[in-house]
């Protein structure tokens, strides 16, 4: 799950971490207001007007604007809102923006990366940081690799003070604000460890002329499994943000993401279903979805999963490759009948099934009347979908 900007900002701050004041607002109108509060509040003569979708390269895309006196703030609001913001994370399709944040102005010095990662093959969090803040972290890693610094964290004491001067030194902070940089350092790691984040990340951090250390722009994203344990950062959820389709499947417990091509694929397994949507490209298709309805998976999660698939108006075919361990082919088979009659399923469905109660699932496909391919393998099922979407 993700935050937007204002909501992270927001969630920094109980960490004593810094930033400016800002008031989100879904109207140009309220704009006006919120101007003329931060201007009281900050004393500063200009405020920045942002979009707030789950996206960065806004500021590329034309949803960072300036704005100098109440009325220009109404303008660049309007600018913005309602606009379909197309960056380098929200694919073509773009992001329509319904909120914006008004916040106070600052007089930049330096821009710097700071983020609190997970580290999977070490099993820690990491810190990473770089004196080149406000780009795209991928490209400094690509292009200058040596300017990408690490501090990885001990989970039994945190992380420590002397790693955060290191960083500090190694970024040539000024030593008046060492104490600064070590507080926002520690502040965004509590954030992450206490809030059970798989990503926390301030970028740009930035020094200002005035010699403060802030958190210009912020991300966070969460870890699902602990949700139970964070209702407060669950209840900061935007669905407006997400696929329907992700929330939908989100309701069952079904394991969903969506991607760009035609074919959906149904499985039980997130390594089944890896596999199956590397063998649809290796046959020349391209997957529509990635669904993993899990181990034990009943028979009206199996027809909401099926559901969820043909809701996309993109499929053109659909591929169920199931393995029944836990889940039963049965229990699958019937799942799918209940489904594709429901709905009048009307593409090309191949099925392959493999595992306990088999020779059950089969007699139940046969026996339905739907117009269902079957297939033994993932290759020959793979081959089938492909060539049905092609011929369809």
């Amino acid at each position: 799950m993700n935050l937007h900007e204002y909501q992270s900002k927001e969630l920094l701050k109980k960490f004593n971490v810094p930033v400016q004041e800002g008031i989100p607002v879904d109207s140009a109108g309220a704009a006006e207001e919120a101007y003329k509060q931060i201007k009281v509040q900050s004393g500063n003569s200009f405020a920045v007007v942002k979009a707030q979708i789950h996206a960065g390269g806004r500021g590329k895309a034309g949803g960072v604007k300036l704005a100098s006196s109440p009325e220009d703030a109404v303008e660049k609001a309007a600018e913005i809102l309602g606009k379909n913001l197309v960056t380098h994370q929200t694919g073509p399709e773009g992001r329509q923006v319904s909120r914006v944040l008004v916040e106070q102005g600052v007089n930049i010095e330096r821009e710097l990366y700071l983020a609190m990662v997970l580290d999977r093959a070490q099993s820690r969090v990491t810190v990473i940081c770089s004196s080149e803040g406000g780009v795209e972290i991928e490209e400094v890693a690509a292009n200058h690799p040596e300017k990408i610094l690490k501090e990885t964290v001990d989970p039994v004491i945190g992380l420590a003070a002397f790693q955060c001067r290191r960083l500090a030194f190694a970024l040539g902070i000024p030593p008046a604000l060492t104490g600064n940089m070590v507080g926002v350092m520690q502040g965004l790691y509590r954030a992450f460890d206490e809030c059970d984040a798989s990503l926390a990340e301030i970028n740009p951090l930035i020094v200002t002329r005035e010699g403060q250390v802030m958190a210009l722009d912020a991300k966070m994203n969460f870890d699902s499994n602990a949700f139970f344990r964070q209702k407060e950062i669950v209840a900061l959820r935007d669905l407006d943000e997400e696929d329907p389709r992700e929330v939908e499947a989100s309701k069952y417990d079904l394991s969903y993401i969506s991607l760009d091509g035609n074919i959906a694929c149904m499985v039980n397994g997130a390594g089944l279903a890896m596999a199956t949507v590397d063998i649809i490209k290796l046959y020349g298709g391209e997957p529509a979805n990635f669904l993993d309805v899990g181990g034990g998976a009943d028979k009206e999660k199996v027809a909401q999963a099926f559901k969820i698939l043909l809701a996309d108006a993109r499929v053109r075919g659909v591929l169920i490759n199931i393995f029944g361990g836990i889940m039963r082919c049965d229990v699958l088979a019937q799942g799918v009948v209940d489904a594709a009659r429901e709905l009048n399923i009307s593409v090309p469905l191949v099925v392959r099934m493999q595992g306990t109660n088999v020779e059950q699932g089969r007699q139940i496909l046969a026996e339905s009347g739907l117009t269902i391919i079957s297939a033994e393998t993932m290759a020959e099922a793979a081959e089938k979908i492909v060539k049905a979407v092609q011929t369809n």
